[in-house]
């Protein structure tokens, strides 16, 4: 374009508008103020197989520069700063340190290898389609990569499904199973053959409130004393989430055990694997199971940092906004997923739970029951 001129937005231009013959040639400046000066050229043009990727990198050679390292100057001062056996070394040393305050030794320059089949996974995340087809998963989860309507939430959820290994095989052994079962099975037992009379309005007696606090050490989780279910949530969530697995019912005022709660309630190893394949609980509501998921998936993945905002972005990426039209926060991304993170609570799958509000740093134990989860 000539100066002065609006020109075409960059954006509205496919590549083979610009690099049309062989031989022709596009000039990219990446990073301004860095300014790396990049040529482009078409060498040739080939019939794309279907099962083909959409880009790919077929050779490269040597190290990266470190981004942000101050272009091609910059990337040589560090270059020479780092290495005793430069031949500017001690020039560089003097520079580098007069512009920057930093000794020389300290130079933040770390060299990125070239490492074809990481550029490629990279690569292929630029390309992701609507389809499912780069990743094998199980259909709740290829569902919920269709539900999400942007390129970049589509990005980072497959991200997180490659990063939770679902192809790993799933194995639990009795002690492991028993060990992270226990606070369902202590209720089968409380339960027992004759069931528990419910209060007036439909929640476990004081005494088997108490009972589950204290023989289960859920004090540290809430606050209060303890005593009544609907202002113990630990215990609420626990009985709750043992009806929605179909490990007991009400009936007639009371709470039993199910004829499945009766045949597991001295087999660890089948409630292990009942709990994984009813989680997330079952529900009408479709963002709490997709909340549910998407918190599966980042315990599978091992993800410890802003986990409920990742949440949040993933949910606002299918659509979920709160009542007033803005976007998600954490807490209500955490809300959505309650009933998901509960279970993964009382079986061990976070390593404190000393804040019944706050996910801490998955367990390889929960990392394990996620994948289970996943791959039902």
């Amino acid at each position: 374009m000539e100066e002065g001129e609006t020109g075409v937005p960059e954006d509205q231009v496919r590549l083979d508008e610009v690099l049309v013959e062989i031989g022709d040639k596009l000039f990219y400046s990446y990073d301004f103020g860095d300014d790396w000066q990049h040529t482009i050229k078409l060498e040739a043009v080939v019939c794309h197989e279907e099962s083909a990727p959409r880009v790919i990198c077929t050779a490269g050679r040597r190290p990266g520069p470190a981004e942000d390292c101050g272009g091609v100057y910059g990337y040589e001062l560090v270059v020479a700063s780092a290495d005793p056996t430069h031949t500017d070394h001690a020039a560089a040393v003097a520079e580098y340190t007069c512009q920057f305050g930093l000794d020389a030794d300290h130079a933040p320059f770390t060299p990125i290898t070239f490492d074809i089949d990481e550029i490629n996974r990279a690569l292929a995340d630029l390309g992701l389609d609507d389809t499912t087809s780069q990743l094998d998963v199980p259909e709740p989860l290829a569902e919920l990569v269709h539900a999400v309507r942007t390129r970049n939430g589509k990005q980072r959820l497959r991200r997180l499904i490659r990063d939770a290994a679902l192809d790993q095989p799933v194995q639990v052994d009795t002690e492991t199973a028993a060990r992270m079962v226990r606070p369902y099975a202590w209720l089968l037992d409380r339960v027992g053959t004759d069931g528990i009379t419910l209060t007036g309005a439909g929640y476990l007696p004081p005494v088997h409130v108490e009972a589950a606090v204290t023989e289960l050490h859920l004090g540290k989780e809430w606050i209060g004393k303890g005593n009544r279910e609907s202002q113990t949530l630990p215990v609420l969530d626990l009985r709750e989430s043992a009806q929605k697995a179909g490990l007991l019912r009400k009936h007639r005022g009371k709470v039993l055990l199910t004829a499945r709660g009766r045949a597991m309630r001295r087999d660890p190893v089948a409630l292990w694997w009942l709990l994984a394949q009813k989680t997330p609980p079952p529900s009408t509501d479709a963002c709490q199971t997709q909340a549910g998921l998407m918190v599966l998936v980042a315990t599978a993945a091992q993800i410890t940092d802003n986990l409920d905002a990742t949440v949040a972005d993933l949910l606002g990426a299918i659509g979920w906004m709160s009542a007033d039209g803005t976007q998600l926060t954490g807490s209500m991304a955490s809300y959505a997923a309650w009933h998901t993170a509960a279970v993964l609570r009382r079986v061990g799958a976070f390593t404190d739970d000393g804040d019944f509000d706050r996910r801490q740093r998955p367990t390889p134990d929960g990392v394990i029951f996620a994948r289970a989860a996943l791959t039902r």
